[in-house]
């Protein structure tokens, strides 16, 4: 017994050494090493956002003005772009309010444009170039949203929606593309949805002009990989914006409702952050949703009849909350 007891002791002895002459400094090893790759990354999101001319559409609420903050709190040389020039006016003495207190901020431009007419968007894209010369990042942000039943919404809606979230971004890449393969530099940001990737009942132009924004960006971050342009696309699941207040509805008229998810999504400022950060590291696509919106995701790919059967009895069920 005496021997089993001191073989067990020697035993404890040799684990407690191997602990604290391997395991314990592989361990703090492993940490500092992250923390160093951490500090590295963060050194170079900084540097890469420090200067850079930075161009947000749909500056004056929501997510586009959460965006302004975070990039002119960056360092970023900011064009902030609207239909409301009284907002930008007042977007622009907020963020002079933040200049004290940051180093190497910059004085933003403002550019006010309404991004579902064409013409205006190039005319806009002109006087960027013309006022900075370059644009480094565009971050496409401005959008509507729809509710509505497909049967009873009119096609000019439906035009509607696509011209402000899809046809008018990527008319203002286009018109900026051209300089950014000039410069073999630029990075173009598109702000989906988590409906660019499903769908849900009710919001059938919204999900087209956020599904087609998908596949759009998905080409061009392919074609302009070899000219060292970046692509990213974010796609948010519910933001406490008032997004769903200004949707249209089926007969275009405004929909002044403040939707339950939305009321109770993440914040615009914490997408905003999410969204600096995506850029910073240059990250090609990124899912910015809660548990139930990322499975719903997988399901549509991975398990499609029951994905159908779910949003069909989802239909069944608002259609029946509203007819009560």
């Amino acid at each position: 017994l005496s021997s089993c007891g001191s073989r067990k002791t020697v035993q404890k002895g040799k684990f407690m050494d191997f602990t604290s002459t391997v395991i314990i400094p592989l361990l703090f090893g492993s940490l500092g090493i992250f923390a160093v790759f951490r500090l590295l990354q963060w050194m170079r999101m900084r540097a890469y956002l420090q200067e850079a001319v930075v161009v947000i559409t749909g500056a004056t609420s929501g997510l586009g003005k959460e965006c302004a903050k975070a990039f002119h709190a960056a360092g970023s040389k900011l064009v902030l772009c609207g239909r409301d020039s009284e907002k930008l006016k007042d977007l622009m003495q907020e963020l002079s309010t933040m200049t004290n207190h940051r180093k190497n901020t910059h004085k933003p431009h403002t550019v006010v444009f309404d991004l579902s007419d064409t013409k205006t968007v190039l005319n806009a894209a002109e006087e960027i170039l013309k006022y900075l010369g370059h644009v480094d990042i565009l971050i496409n942000n401005a959008g509507i949203s729809f509710r509505g039943t497909v049967v009873d919404t009119g096609l000019d809606v439906d035009k509607k929606v696509m011209e402000t979230n899809y046809f008018g971004p990527i008319a203002l890449t286009k018109a900026l593309l051209p300089s950014m393969i000039k410069r073999r530099q630029g990075h173009i940001v598109a702000i989906s949805s988590v409906q660019g990737k499903i769908s849900i009942p009710f919001r059938s132009a919204y999900a087209a002009s956020k599904h087609a924004t998908q596949a759009f960006f998905d080409c061009l971050r392919a074609e302009v990989e070899q000219y060292d342009i970046d692509v990213t696309v974010v796609s948010p699941g519910y933001i406490q914006t008032n997004l769903s207040l200004n949707a249209v509805t089926a007969d275009g008229s405004r929909y002044g409702v403040m939707d339950k998810n939305t009321a109770e999504g993440q914040t615009a400022a914490e997408v905003a952050q999410v969204v600096l950060n995506a850029v910073g590291q240059k990250k090609k696509e990124v899912l910015v949703a809660g548990l139930t919106p990322s499975l719903a995701v997988y399901l549509r790919n991975i398990f499609p009849r029951l994905f159908f059967t779910l949003m069909a009895a989802r239909a069944k069920k608002e259609r029946k909350a509203k007819d009560s």
